[in-house]
């Protein structure tokens, strides 16, 4: 049984899967994009004039260009968990995940840059491709015993299922 540091120190030492992180380290990142797409979409709104009654359009146009939509499929069996994640395009290293009792975490981040000189003129381009996904668990899992593999943009999170400890009958007595 390994703990979450010991996950994370593993991960970290290896390139062939993606990190184990602190939950606290991917809800700051959430944060952080929230604030991000906040300040995009109330750019849509200076641009439009102030105008009111487009805040969720603005939203989601910010959101759009922020961050980049990922599939998730979530299977359950008798004993643990399996989410199958499309992240196409991204490596190992770029890709974070938190485990935590009722919840799983994933976050991937990864700039990629464009440049093409002409004689004319020079062009730059930047672009930040990036994911954050929380996924609410029904039932408590362990932590301590969860796998992700990165395998043709498809990670694939597998996490036991806690166990229960069994219902037991207590003998009532009197003093």
């Amino acid at each position: 049984m390994q703990s979450q540091a010991a996950l994370e120190r593993q991960s970290e030492t290896s390139s062939d899967g993606p990190f184990f992180v602190e939950a606290e380290k991917l809800l700051d990142r959430m944060q952080e994009l929230s604030q991000s797409i906040g300040r995009r979409a109330y750019e849509f709104f200076e641009a439009r004039g102030g105008e009111i009654g487009h805040s969720l359009e603005d939203w989601l146009q910010a959101e759009s260009e922020l961050l980049l939509p990922v599939s998730v499929e979530v299977n359950a069996t008798d004993k643990q968990f399996c989410a199958r994640v499309e992240v196409p395009g991204f490596k190992a290293d770029e890709i974070k995940v938190s485990v935590e009792p009722n919840r799983l975490i994933i976050s991937g981040e990864a700039a990629s840059k464009a440049e093409q000189n002409t004689e004319q003129a020079v062009y730059k381009d930047q672009r930040s491709r990036q994911f954050c996904r929380a996924i609410e668990l029904p039932v408590e899992v362990d932590p301590r015993r969860s796998t992700a593999t990165l395998r043709d943009g498809v990670l694939e999170l597998t996490v036991d299922k806690a166990d229960k400890a069994p219902a037991v009958n207590i003998e009532v007595k009197t003093k």
